[in-house]
């Protein structure tokens, strides 16, 4: 845990900074004036110009109530703004006689708004982040305060099927780019009182809404408060995606790896907060963050645990081996063919020498071609219009093999080695190590190209001595492996069966225990 704790110890070295920013933000502070037409035209100069900012003007002589209420347009949900602010507000006041700015404050807050929920605000900057967040904000002649009422709407998606990372059984429900619409998927699951949620502001532009999720008693509670320490410190312009709040946070910057795991799945998010780790969710955003994670994390699925555990078992086997194929196939045929030739079968290397024949080039510059061909074809599908993205990615790899393969620029063994590789990299659960694997798969192929077997040792050996120095906020990333800790073994490269996994994988939670310690109550008993 080297690397958390140093980042740890910086955060304790920089109080008085943050106290001194802290005093900067309080003297730019601006109250709220009682003079009405002050507050409208400092909020105004703010927003500038803009057509869609909505300043009403309301006033009531029997009463004596004068005010504004400002919103912007294409933010608010129109019907909430005109049926639980506007109808309300206007039929209450005329109801009553001469009242004070305090009173008419209070008939506001108590009696006349019927939206769900209405804060008191006693600045300025607050007003003003309140209307960019959706909100309605209420100002009165005399009073030096004014009323933000809930109504944020507009136009959203709604949720979907998952298209990152599809199961066959489980659940068919994914992240949006509304905040609410995925805390509600994740309260939906997790009906929980110890479910914790904290929210952020980041972006000095963008005014980004961050909430990071945790279960009380389960999530370490020394984790909580480093990552909230290293969002307090992000200052930047914007946040745009889920992404740029993991470069920020994460132990390592330089790492082919993610050492957070991004995902649509509200259930992988439950599953993983249950499990000790923490999430984050962006507004704006349809992927959440988890961490702490490990390595396996990656390789795993929510189908595993909507399965049989041998099903499950089976299809992680599945997985790693593809992983292995994906890293080591096109470098492995690199090493053979152009330095040890001996241990090719004699007829198979009949076969390969007869197809290299007409071929000019040697093995590596033949698999680096094709290599990247198919990432050009892989990354033209992607931005091609969905209608044809599909049939020109296939008829180009289709046509593009075949004419390489008559034209005698490769052969048509490599052609069987780099299409095995792309498949065993889809095969890969996560996006994030799938694209990873891109990039190391380059490295092992100059490797071979090099020092042949010797040198894929090499970058095996290098790769596992970087993956063991890797942590995720403490936790070490090649944890069960080292450290060796055989209670997580359960849940690995074996699937146990849901009654036998009793103990949380991540080791830092607070609360080990998952199930029952009584071993009648959780295993199933035999029928006598």
């Amino acid at each position: 845990m080297s690397t958390f704790w140093k980042r740890n110890n910086r955060t304790k070295a920089q109080p008085q900074r943050q106290a001194q920013s802290a005093a900067g933000n309080d003297e730019a502070m601006h109250p709220i004036s009682a003079q009405l037409a002050s507050n409208v035209s400092w909020l105004c100069t703010q927003l500038g110009a803009s057509a869609d900012i909505i300043a009403r003007e309301f006033a009531a002589p029997a009463s004596g109530i004068e005010g504004t209420l400002i919103y912007i347009d294409h933010l608010v949900d129109k019907q909430t703004v005109n049926q639980n602010i506007v109808h309300p507000l206007l039929s209450e006041i005329g109801l009553h006689a001469e009242l004070r700015p305090t009173d008419g404050m209070g008939l506001l807050k108590n009696k006349a708004l019927t939206v769900g929920h209405i804060r008191e605000i006693h600045n300025l900057n607050e007003a003003l982040t309140q209307i960019l967040e959706g909100n309605t904000v209420i100002f009165l002649q005399g009073c030096e305060s004014a009323i933000a009422a809930t109504s944020s709407g507009g136009e959203k998606r709604s949720v979907e099927e998952p298209k990152t990372q599809t199961v066959v059984k489980g659940p068919k429900e994914s992240f949006t780019e509304s905040m609410d619409t995925n805390l509600s998927l994740i309260r939906r699951r997790l009906r929980s009182p110890n479910l914790r949620i904290e929210f952020r502001q980041i972006g000095n532009q963008t005014k980004t809404k961050v909430a990071v999720l945790h279960m009380n008693g389960i999530t370490d509670s020394k984790v909580v408060d480093e990552v909230m320490s290293r969002l307090d410190r992000i200052n930047t312009d914007s946040i745009l995606d889920s992404e740029y709040i993991e470069e920020f946070i994460q132990d390592a910057s330089f790492t082919p790896f993610s050492l957070m795991l991004s995902t649509e799945r509200p259930d992988a998010v439950s599953a993983g907060l249950l499990e000790g780790q923490f999430a984050i969710i962006v507004d704006g955003a349809p992927f959440a963050l988890l961490a702490p994670v490990t390595f396996n994390n990656f390789f795993f699925s929510s189908e595993d645990y909507y399965q049989r555990f041998d099903i499950a078992t089976f299809l992680r086997f599945i997985r790693l081996g593809a992983f292995f194929a994906s890293l080591l196939i096109p470098s492995l045929f690199i090493a053979l063919t152009t330095f040890h030739q001996e241990m090719i079968p004699s007829p198979l290397l009949i076969s390969l020498a007869a197809q290299r024949e007409g071929v000019p080039f040697p093995a590596f510059v033949e698999v680096l071609i094709m290599e990247l061909t198919f990432e050009i074809l892989r990354e033209a599908g992607v931005r091609m219009p969905r209608a044809v993205g599909p049939a020109i990615s296939i008829a180009g790899a289709l046509v593009i093999g075949q004419a390489a393969v008559q034209a005698g620029i490769v052969s048509a063994a490599l052609v069987i080695v780099v299409s095995f590789t792309a498949l065993a990299n889809f095969v890969i659960p996560s996006v994030d190590l799938s694209n990873s694997m891109r990039i190391v798969r380059f490295i092992m192929m100059m490797l071979a190209a090099t020092l042949g077997l010797f040198g894929i040792l090499c970058g095996m050996m290098a790769l596992l001595f970087h993956l063991a120095s890797l942590r995720s906020f403490g936790v070490a990333f090649l944890q069960p492996l080292s450290p060796f800790k055989t209670d997580s073994w359960r849940d690995l490269f074996i699937r146990m069966p849901v009654w036998r996994m009793k103990e949380r994988p991540i080791g830092e939670s607070g609360n080990q225990n998952r199930q029952g310690a009584n071993p009648s109550t959780s295993e199933p008993r035999q029928r006598e």
